[in-house]
């Protein structure tokens, strides 16, 4: 999809990007395929503010998208191409030859008409989905397992992906977008090809109410508050804020590293995605 920039005829259109959404399916969802959405404005069950933040928004349905493929070497043709508020990748309406309907992540330069199929040992093309084991080494994939069966869990945004470079005892190295190396078992499923919209990043809401739209309240920074609200507020004039940026809480930000050293799924990763960073 390209992009979409306006002339600026009101204020809220002035450097305003958006993505061109004229190619994709302008109807409904499929009724069985989706649910209610019930939004909790960011509390939590005692009506406390957990998640900053969020709020309002548009009321959505969400579409139950199949992330397991479990529906094996059958084939199924992709009847259209929609847009899914619940994510920034777009869905895929996709039919199987015994007439049941579901939803999948929408690969690049998947069309409608495309016939696609999930198995242990299928073409290597886009949506098609597949274990490691039955993989080339270099495929582009997404939708990605990390325990057999569980369904994807990795590379599901826009435009993400990963990339297969190697096998080593029972395991398949894949290198992920931020450039970590990790490793999950060949059992694992994927999805080759890349997610659809690359250009979802490229977008300009020009307005803050594009943004309300969305669910998303404004975010104030700690340093224009008061000492009671925050550990950086106060002072006389403007300050920056001091040495050591926290969060409200005290918990040290900007650049604090939070993952837990002793996680089960730590030995599995190769290299981290900072040692770039570092100049390793």
């Amino acid at each position: 999809m390209a992009l979409k920039s306006y002339k600026p005829t009101t204020a809220g259109q002035r450097g305003l990007v958006l993505i061109d959404r004229s190619e994709l399916w302008k109807g409904r969802p499929v009724k069985n395929l989706t649910e209610g959405l019930t939004k909790n404005g960011g509390r939590n069950n005692t009506g406390r503010i957990t998640m900053r933040r969020k709020g309002g928004g548009a009321k959505r349905l969400y579409r139950v998208v199949d992330f397991k493929r479990s529906k094996r070497d059958v084939e199924a043709v992709v009847v259209r191409v929609e847009y899914d508020p619940n994510r920034t990748a777009f869905i895929a309406l996709i039919q199987y030859t015994d007439g049941e309907q579901s939803y999948i992540l929408a690969p690049q330069r998947l069309g409608v008409g495309d016939k696609i199929i999930a198995g242990q040992k299928v073409d290597v093309k886009p949506g098609n989905a597949m274990p490691f084991s039955g993989m080339p080494i270099g495929t582009i994939v997404h939708n990605i397992e990390l325990k057999p069966g569980k369904g994807g869990q990795m590379a599901r945004a826009a435009g993400t992906y990963a990339q297969f470079v190697g096998r080593d005892g029972g395991y398949a190295q894949i290198r992920l977008s931020s450039g970590e190396l990790r490793m999950v078992r060949q059992e694992c499923f994927a999805t080759v090809g890349a997610v659809s919209n690359p250009d979802n990043s490229n977008q300009n809401f020009g307005k803050a109410g594009r943004s309300r739209h969305m669910g998303k309240r404004p975010t104030v920074r700690g340093v224009v508050m008061n000492p009671i609200d925050h550990p950086h507020g106060g002072g006389e004039g403007r300050t920056s804020g001091g040495r050591h940026p926290v969060t409200p809480w005290g918990q040290p930000t900007k650049g604090m590293r939070t993952r837990d050293t002793n996680k089960a799924s730590q030995k599995l990763i190769i290299r981290s995605r900072h040692a770039r960073k570092k100049g390793r």
